[in-house]
């Protein structure tokens, strides 16, 4: 593994646990040559996964990008940090067991929509109005209306 700091190719592993309900480890590296610590994770990848956007482009999935919309979506809500890496976790795991190596980006965004309708509601909404693209206060009303909630 490549030293971040001084790009040193010889660095030590000095510990690994395992992280995240055993789906990655997590190693603490030392680097030989500028002394300094940094951590690793490793998670398993059962494919390589190529999101089919609507405009038709075909972009590799990043699973940052999904953690930090959803993370967007729980800001100031009472939901853990690992509760988020388990709900991220979980969505990948369903996306890379589907069978396919191409996935629609209208099939991610509707996972993550019934995760979140489950996790908190808020958030939900939060991450509807993006998805949807609100552009008004009536299409929020419209679909609160539809959870079956008053407005």
């Amino acid at each position: 593994m490549r030293c971040p700091f001084c790009g040193h190719e010889d660095t030590q592993v000095k510990d690994s646990r395992p992280s995240e309900d055993g789906g990655a480890i997590r190693r603490r590296r030392f680097c030989a040559n500028c002394g300094q610590r940094f951590t690793t994770i490793e998670r398993t990848q059962l494919r390589e996964l190529t999101v089919l956007k609507s405009d038709g482009r075909r972009v590799p999935f990043e699973r940052d990008k999904l953690a930090r919309s959803i993370r967007i979506a729980m800001r100031k809500r009472p939901v853990q940090e690992e509760r988020i890496e388990r709900i991220v976790n979980g969505i990948v795991r369903q996306l890379e067991s589907s069978g396919e190596s191409d996935i629609p980006s209208k099939q991610i965004g509707e996972l993550v929509m019934d995760t979140l309708r489950e996790v908190d509601s808020v958030a939900y909404v939060r991450f509807a109005s993006v998805y949807r693209n609100f552009r008004e206060a009536k299409d929020f009303e419209d679909f609160i209306g539809s959870l079956g909630e008053a407005p």
